[in-house]
């Protein structure tokens, strides 16, 4: 089980990783990080944790900043030395609240807390994923267009990406051609092979296999060059999209 710790404290820190390891040898303890910006920057680079263990208080303001600034579905074991925060951080992600100095009794609880509610069904998830990822292996793998009074089929690795302009939806080849089609993009994400083609943003859908650069964009966000294509306006993976882009792309 991978954790983040949040916490701004240092002899905090050691002494909640050092009950982690005595409780659960299997706990391994992926982060460390002492203030809200830092937390920011740290899921722009790394994979989500099973686990984060929170501070309330940080070095740049509370914790609660995280959740309105990103997007945060992962548990969270709160710990503090108040008791004033509890509502709060029970209407995030909390699977527990503890108070400082950790107790070991109290720690070892709100593991077996979590595991009971997030990890076994995680597991689960997975497991099901799979199993309809087995189940159903019949992406579309050719599109069929009209030029003039023709019909021609592109098959997919044809394709350089998918976009929006003026309402219409359009696939532009690794040749430079671009074909109007009767899907829109949310329809497209469901009928293509995921391993092949990622949406970056509300207007463009991009395949793996014909991204030839990927460059630091303004905001923490990226730019995306085609090897052979040229889009009509540049491909610019949007900030909410970043993380999941990074995993597609490293699978």
């Amino acid at each position: 089980m991978n954790v983040l710790v949040v916490e701004n404290e240092n002899p905090a820190v050691e002494g909640l990783v050092g009950l982690l390891k005595s409780i659960d040898p299997d706990i391994n303890v992926i982060g460390i990080t002492q203030s809200v910006e830092s937390t920011i920057n740290w899921f722009q680079g790394h994979a989500d944790p099973d686990l984060i263990f929170m501070d309330i208080q940080l070095d740049d303001g509370l914790c609660f900043e995280l959740f309105e600034t990103m997007k945060i579905d992962i548990p969270v074991i709160f710990t503090t030395a108040y008791n004033e925060f509890m509502l709060s951080a029970f209407k995030v992600n909390s699977v527990d609240y503890l108070l400082k100095p950790i107790e070991e009794v109290s720690l070892r609880r709100a593991i077996e807390k979590f595991k009971s509610i997030h990890y076994n069904a995680s597991i689960n998830n997975d497991v099901i994923k799979q199993l309809l990822n087995e189940l159903n292996k019949g992406y579309k793998n050719r599109f069929l267009i009209k030029v003039g009074d023709r019909y021609k089929s592109i098959p997919d690795k044809e394709i350089a990406c998918f976009y929006i302009l003026e309402r219409a939806t359009f696939l532009r080849t690794v040749a430079d051609k671009d074909y109007a089609i009767d899907y829109s993009l949310d329809n497209l994400q469901e009928i293509i092979n995921p391993d092949k083609f990622f949406r970056i943003n509300r207007n463009s859908i991009v395949n793996i296999n014909e991204i030839n650069d990927i460059l630091g964009y303004s905001s923490s966000r990226l730019k995306i060059r085609l090897k052979s294509a040229k889009p009509i306006y540049d491909l610019i993976v949007s900030r909410e999209k970043v993380r999941e882009f990074k995993r597609w792309i490293d699978k």
